[in-house]
Parts: C-alpha cells; structure tokens; sequence
C-alpha cells in the first residue's frame, strides 16, 4: 500500500492524499481547493487539473465541508472520475452549498475573463483553467454518499471506513480506513481537522481508535489559542467598547460555513442572559443564512450546551434584531447604518466577498471597530490588519486611512490548539504506531510539534513533502 501527499504538504490548503493499494483500487481521502472559494489552478498537469489520473481513482473520502478539503471535487469528475464520495449527512449538505458557491463565483471570473479577452483580442488563455460551474457541481453531488457516524462501512472487499466525530464543523469527522493486505489487516487514521475541547456548538473530538499509521494536522503545532472561557464575556466586553460606550459599529469579518453560525449563536447567548439591549445585528451573506439552517437542521448533532439552550429558549441562532441581507442594496444601506450596529459578513479573510465594501466605507472611521475572528492569509486584506502595523490599505482600488480601532479574537477558531492536538495523537500508543504524518501545518508549526511527539516518545514522525510517496 502506497500514500502519495498531494496537498496541505508543509502548508495548511488543498487537503489531497491518495491511498493506493495492492489490488490497484485506489481511495482520495479530501480532495482541496489552494485558495479560498476555489479559484483557477496554479499548476498544470499532464493528467488534466490533478498530478494523478483522476480516472483511476476509485473513491473519495470526505473528513468535511471547508472547501481546502472539499473545493476540487467537481473538476475531479470533469477529469474522468466516475466513483461516490463518502462523507457524514451534514457534510454532504454543506459541501452542496459551498461548491454551488464557489461555482458561482467561477461563472463570474469566466465572464470577466471573457470580456477581456474580447478587449484584447485573445483567444486561448489558462485563466479559466479549473472554474468549474454548476453543472460539473450538479453531477458531484449525485455521487455523494453520506454514512453515519461510528458506522463500520464496506467500501471494496476487504476494506472499511469509519467516521468519527471531529468537532471543529458541522458534520466534521476523523476517519480510519481498514485494509487487509497479504493476510494481514492495517488501520490507517486521518484526523481531518480537529476540532476544540468545549467549543461553541460542536461536539468535543473523539478519540481516534488505535492505528498502525496516523496522518494528522498541526495548524496550532506552535501554540495555544490566546483567548480562553465563555465566547459571551468575550465578546459583551468588546461589544460594549465598540457599540455601547461609544455608540460605533462593529463589523465582524466571518466565514459563512462555520464561524458565522458560531457568532450568532454567541450573540443570541448574550441577548438571551445578559442585560443588554438587542443592538440591530445584520448578517450579510445569502450562503451564512442556507448554512445556518443546516446547522438547524442538524441540531441534534451539536454539543449537549447548545441543545440544552435550545430547549430553554426555542432559539439556537434566532433573536430580537436580526436582520439577514440579500441584495447589494440592502448590503450599501447597512455599511452606513446610522445608528450602533453590527455587521457580520463573508469573507473572514476580507478577500473577496461584501465584507470588503463594509470594510471600504468603515476604515477610515474612528468610531467603528473591525473584530477579526479567524485566520487570514498574509496578502489579504484580513491578514495586513491582523499585522498590526498598516496605517494605510488598499481596498477596492482605493487607498484609505486606517482610523477604525483593529481588534481580533481566536474565540471562534475551530482548530485545536497545541493541547488539543498533543491529545489528539496521544490516544495512539507510541509502541504500536508505526508511522505518524503532519500535514495542514505551517512548517514552523509542524517542525515545532514533531519535536514535542519526540519528546514523548513517538520516535517515527515525518513532515512529507508535497508528491511524497510512502509504503505503508
């Protein structure tokens, strides 16, 4: 048996491993995207959009939604692969939602693209390279297959994959693979991205069986979150700064799929047992709102506080002063609302999405507050505020001021911290286990964190490289 790392290889996108076994069959366990939303490849192929011949491969494994694990999963068909991909319900439904987005977004890089090259006279261009739109989407998602949790699936003879719960999103799972190969069984785990211990809404990560072999993250290999206890103190503290005492507007950067529903959940906590006067809260993404009720629908998947909470109030993300926005008017009028107010909106990287417009007419305002709750790369907007040393940005073809007053908090992050994750490969026995991976990782993080397995005793960690090839 072979493991080829083809993605989320000393960095953290593009999450792609492919298991080949002895008999030929062949199992993608995530198939990720690079960029956030998709986007057009940065490589080429001889086999089409992948380094491997899609046609060959047999079956997809899905640890979850998030697009750097599930985002190329439409050009896979496109390239010939006529196989189901396997994941949890709530994975299924919300990979639905985030792939007709990306496509949408595809369907409007295409035009522009289009439109160009009429101006220029081109006629062939690789700037579309990859854009896939609804119909590759339509014919993904007639091949999912969702499996329930802890439920020991037969995916070829002699080989079973079990998902187990892994927090950090809805639907969210660690995965191990079993395969009996010249007589002899082999368990392979895949951690997916672990999530918190006592996070808001989501289940805490089971412990993973014991493997031979163990692939795992390491986003948080260098550290701890910095912001600890109950997201409602967190954040009545900095709501009270920035739209109580000063009668300002905060906007709030967030992920549709994940820590959106988190936010609104905190707030609706806030509302619910706090002394504070429902301040008019605008939730500005169409994809926040189909993706919250997913996570209503699925309810009885989220942590025993959540639902415990729903059972007091009626309410997990429902409350006075709510207001969800559709159209690019709707969005115009609520950047400039007059009165204190809050504004959650896509993308929590401010790259891309309508967040950017409220961040354009907010910046430059010293009354206003940008609270970043996640992770940004370093060329987004996101990431040059988190840095917090501009005095000036660039947004939208404009040069503007930075006056709003930059805040951010790891609150929300789903990710384990280094405790979590330390936990996490602690459930394998250091004697049994043969081999265990890093992946999803900053390379500092990961060098930092396989020194710490080290040091308590797991002797054989590897950080591959991308296209690196093991035997298993």
């Amino acid at each position: 048996m072979k493991l080829t790392f083809y993605g989320a290889a000393r960095k953290v996108p593009g999450s792609m491993f492919l298991l080949e076994f002895e008999d030929g069959y062949q199992a993608l366990i995530d198939c990720g995207s690079e960029v956030e939303g998709g986007g057009p490849l940065q490589e080429e192929f001889p086999y089409g959009n992948f380094p491997f011949d899609a046609s060959r491969v047999n079956v997809v494994i899905l640890t979850h939604a998030h697009i750097d694990h599930s985002g190329q999963i439409p050009n896979l068909y496109e390239d010939g692969f006529e196989g189901q991909i396997l994941c949890t319900s709530a994975t299924l439904d919300l990979t639905e939602l985030l792939l007709y987005d990306a496509a949408s977004l595809n369907a409007r890089a295409v035009k522009n693209v289009e439109k160009s090259r009429k101006k220029s006279k081109k006629t062939k261009g690789r700037e579309t390279r990859g854009l896939y739109l609804s119909r590759q989407v339509e014919t993904a998602m007639e091949n999912f297959v969702p499996i329930a949790f802890e439920n020991r699936f037969r995916f070829k003879d002699d080989g079973y994959v079990t998902f187990y719960p892994a927090g950090h999103l809805l639907g969210a799972a660690h995965v191990v693979i079993e395969v009996k190969e010249g007589g002899e069984w082999k368990k392979i785990g895949f951690s997916g991205d672990i999530g918190r211990k006592d996070f808001t809404l989501l289940v805490d990560p089971y412990k993973l069986p014991e493997v031979d072999y163990l692939v795992m993250e390491s986003t948080y290999g260098l550290r701890n979150h910095e912001d600890q206890g109950d997201p409602v103190e967190v954040m009545e503290k900095i709501i009270r700064e920035a739209c109580i005492d000063v009668k300002g507007r905060l906007i709030i950067p967030a992920f549709s799929v994940g820590r959106t529903q988190c936010m609104l959940f905190t707030l609706n906590r806030m509302y619910y047992e706090k002394d504070i006067a429902p301040i008019k809260v605008f939730t500005d993404s169409p994809l926040a709102r189909a993706s919250t009720k997913v996570y209503e629908k699925y309810r009885n998947r989220l942590n025993r506080a959540a639902r415990d909470f729903y059972e007091e109030s009626e309410s997990l993300f429902d409350f006075e002063n709510l207001h969800y926005l559709e159209s690019n008017r709707e969005s115009q009028l609520a950047a400039t609302h007059t009165e204190p107010c809050i504004i959650i909106s896509s993308s929590g990287m401010i790259k891309g999405g309508r967040v950017e417009y409220h961040i354009e007419k907010n910046i430059e305002n010293p009354y206003a507050t940008i609270l970043m709750i996640g992770y940004a790369n370093e060329d987004s907007v996101g990431g040059k505020l988190l840095s917090g040393d501009q005095k000036e940005l660039h947004i939208r073809n404009k040069k503007l001021a930075v006056n709003a007053k930059i805040r951010k908090t790891d609150i929300f992050s789903g990710h384990g911290g280094q405790d979590d994750l330390l936990a996490f490969a602690q459930n394998q026995n250091p004697e049994r286990l043969k081999k265990l991976f890093l992946v999803h990782g900053d390379l500092n993080a990961m060098l930092n964190f396989k020194q710490i397995l080290n040091e308590r005793g797991y002797a054989d960690v590897e950080v591959p490289a991308r296209y690196e090839t093991f035997e298993l």
